[in-house]
């Protein structure tokens, strides 16, 4: 049995492992991330994936070093490569397991001249659990998403007051130690600090503006942070309202699914008041795994459309081949079998392709969002004179699906636009 130490003492004993269950690590490499889905096996993969890279060319590389390093550098990534950190986050990443992560990285993206301009820094959660904040808390809306983040943030000990459109959905929170509020507007006056989480640029404008909508309740020194998935026009609009009132606001987008909600593994992705960002470090600690601040308001919104328009039109692209490998004869397990071992292997593509194979079309992420989601990224390349062929043409196919009634399963039901 080994115990790994570390250097010259000088730590106590962080692990015990039996000699027999000592593989080498690339032999192995593909057999083990197969599996453990679990996010911590995937981020020391990550870490010794890292650490090699860095340590190419040298002599030797322990499997101490490997076990102890840590990145301690800042750095500096160009605008291209927090877009690719957050299409990995998105396709890529393992799905968390049922168990407490033992630590969350919030990376703080700063801008400093310019919209692209940014620097990262870590914030770890020990062993799972954070220091949440003293502020009131609000949330509103506890759909797919607002439902787990809410879970998530009473699991680490804030105080949360909610409210739904629909009443019933409170309930379950109200059992777990939230507060209720009758409306938006109270909520908003009870608490230092609001989220909202609802479907599309109308609900987000409703909420805010209509009958005892959040403006009602907005004085002086009032937090509100959008994270609804909607145009930078509606996140300009409200920023101005909410400001007007002496409110500060921020919007904060999640990329990710029902699952990665439930399981704490959002990716945040901020932009508006930094000091308001700074308030939700906790909030954003537990609901996600990575935060980035990206400047002034509508930079976010602008973003995670980006990233979902890829994100759609891959996910129709994927369903375009299983249904031509059928057309053509080709197994469709197969097809995946084989795409999941080359350079497009994912977790991603394995779930959404099995969900297919199988006839589950769960909603993890409501198609009738992500076709909202291309219909507002393409309207944004107009604005911006940017061609989105692509993503025109997959927008036309999720239409479609829609029209046979899709709307409300999975994202991945729009194969079924492909064989009717």
């Amino acid at each position: 049995m080994l115990c790994f130490r570390g250097k010259l003492g000088r730590y106590p004993p962080c692990a015990w492992i039996k000699v027999e269950q000592l593989k080498p690590y690339h032999p192995h490499k593909e057999e083990m991330i197969k599996i453990n889905k679990g996010k911590r096996f995937q981020q020391a993969v990550d870490a010794v994936e890292e650490y090699l890279k860095k340590a190419k060319g040298k002599e030797q590389v322990s499997l101490f070093d490997i076990g102890c390093h840590r990145l301690s550098e800042r750095l500096v990534p160009e605008p291209a490569e927090v877009f690719q950190s957050l299409m990995i986050d998105a396709f890529v990443l393992q799905p968390a397991s049922s168990m407490e992560p033992i630590s969350k990285r919030l990376k703080i993206i700063e801008e400093d001249t310019g919209s692209t301009s940014i620097q990262a820094a870590d914030s770890t959660a020990v062993n799972g659990s954070i220091t949440p904040t003293d502020k009131r808390i609000g949330f509103l809306g506890l759909g797919l998403m607002g439902s787990g983040i809410v879970s998530n943030l009473l699991k680490m000990g804030h105080v949360v007051t909610v409210w739904n459109r629909t009443a019933e959905k409170c309930d379950l929170f109200i059992q777990e130690g939230a507060r209720l509020g009758r409306t938006p507007a109270e909520v908003v006056s009870m608490c230092d600090i609001t989220f909202s989480c609802v479907s599309d640029p109308k609900a987000a404008r409703d909420l805010v503006l209509g009958p005892s909508g959040v403006l009602q309740g907005i004085r002086p020194g009032k937090c509100y942070v959008e994270m609804s998935t909607v145009d930078p026009e509606t996140i300009t609009e409200l920023s101005q309202v909410i400001t007007s009132r002496g409110g500060r606001f921020l919007e904060a987008p999640v990329s990710g699914s029902q699952q990665l909600s439930n399981d704490g593994m959002l990716v945040i992705v901020a932009a508006g008041d930094r000091s308001v960002y700074e308030d939700c470090s906790s909030c954003f600690q537990a609901m996600g795994k990575t935060s980035f601040f990206l400047g002034e308001a509508g930079n976010a919104a602008r973003m995670m459309l980006i990233l979902n328009m890829v994100q759609g039109s891959f996910m129709a692209t994927i369903a375009e081949g299983l249904t031509l490998a059928q057309a053509t004869g080709q197994s469709q397990q197969t097809f995946l079998d084989i795409l999941c071992q080359g350079q497009m292997a994912s977790t991603f593509v394995d779930q959404k392709c099995q969900n297919i194979l199988q006839g589950n079309f769960k909603p993890d992420y409501y198609l009738k969002h992500i076709q909202k989601d291309l219909r507002l990224a393409i309207s944004m390349g107009d604005s911006a004179n940017h061609p989105t062929p692509m993503a025109a043409a997959a927008n036309e196919v999720y239409k479609r699906a829609k029209a046979l009634d899709q709307s409300d399963n999975d994202m991945s039901a729009v194969y079924r636009a492909y064989i009717h």
